[in-house]
């Protein structure tokens, strides 16, 4: 039996570039039996990979792209569970921020530090080039105001293995879900 952490409110993580979306959604999907969708993958099997979107049409196109996908993703895991994972910057779409107030909003908090090894080892970032670290950081720093508001819960990332932060971070959706189940009662 798949267990619902709250029936029809897909769990959806969010967080800056390099913090771990993908391999945390992947296990935590993997321990509650649901599948797992990252959207950027989604986009890269659609229309090819960010980079070259980003080089012949431009960041708009993409993040209309982006805006898409994130829209089916969540759609279709209110009919069938899913874990999600978003892009660093799909957050910034107004129409994204409103359909994540129908999800679950976990928050991927991390710093510098704890990426600058992963973003060291992937120059393939479109909005990353020159220096990927200054880059990253101001990045960050306007994007992490709109994470922290959207998040139902925030899940510290900078000192646990990925197996750890999906133990911890299914618990914290059980109790999120049992607290948001006594209050609509």
């Amino acid at each position: 039996m798949v267990p619902d952490i709250r029936p029809g409110r897909p769990v959806v993580l969010v967080g800056p570039m390099a913090v771990g979306k993908s391999a945390i959604g992947q296990q935590l999907a993997q321990q509650l039996g649901l599948p797992f969708v990252d959207t950027d993958a989604v986009v890269v099997a659609a229309h090819g990979s960010i980079a070259d979107i980003f080089a012949g049409r431009g960041e708009h196109a993409f993040r209309e792209i982006e805006a898409r996908a994130v829209a089916k993703s969540i759609e279709s895991a209110k009919a069938q569970p899913a874990i999600i994972s978003l892009g660093g910057g799909a957050v910034l779409d107004t129409g994204t921020q409103q359909l994540l107030g129908e999800c679950t909003v976990v928050y991927l908090e991390c710093d510098a530090e704890t990426v600058a090894d992963r973003i060291a080892r992937n120059t393939g970032r479109p909005l990353l080039q020159g220096d990927a670290m200054e880059r990253w950081e101001l990045l960050f720093a306007t994007r992490r105001p709109v994470y922290e508001r959207l998040a139902d819960l925030v899940i510290d990332v900078r000192s646990e293995s990925v197996a750890e932060i999906g133990l911890q971070l299914e618990a914290r959706l059980r109790e999120h879900a049992a607290l948001k189940q006594e209050v609509e009662k």
